[in-house]
């Protein structure tokens, strides 16, 4: 039987169970007992927080990770947004993952002054 998790993943935390290297830094597995083969679903940078899906269940990750399933995400920032960043992330930005570039995929953007309510 799989069990699945929604947790609010603080800043300072990698989203990961295991690190490889050096042990320095704080994992997921830290801030609860998860139960053995416990996975996110996606990732959050360290420097960054909020909500993150964790499941045992390797299938339905991919299921969830995949194209098919629509995803929403809300992204505070510092400072004021420009026209031109929207038009750029609206088109894909190239981003940088363990020292491989890509581009995102294109998306819709909107900005929000204020979230809305739970």
């Amino acid at each position: 039987m799989h069990r699945h998790f929604i947790l609010h993943k603080p800043h300072g935390y990698l989203s990961q169970f295991i690190y490889q290297k050096k042990r320095t830094k704080k994992l997921l597995g830290e801030l609860y007992d998860f139960p053995e083969g416990t996975m996110a679903i996606g990732r959050l940078d360290e420097d960054s927080e909020g909500l993150l899906l964790l499941t045992t269940d390797g299938h339905e990750s991919e299921r969830v990770r995949s194209k098919t399933v629509e995803k929403e995400y809300y992204a505070q920032v510092d400072g004021v947004i420009t026209p031109t960043a929207i038009a750029q992330l609206e088109a894909g930005v190239e981003i940088g993952f363990k020292g491989i570039r890509y581009t995102t995929q294109p998306c819709h953007v909107r900005l929000v002054t204020a979230l809305p309510p739970c």
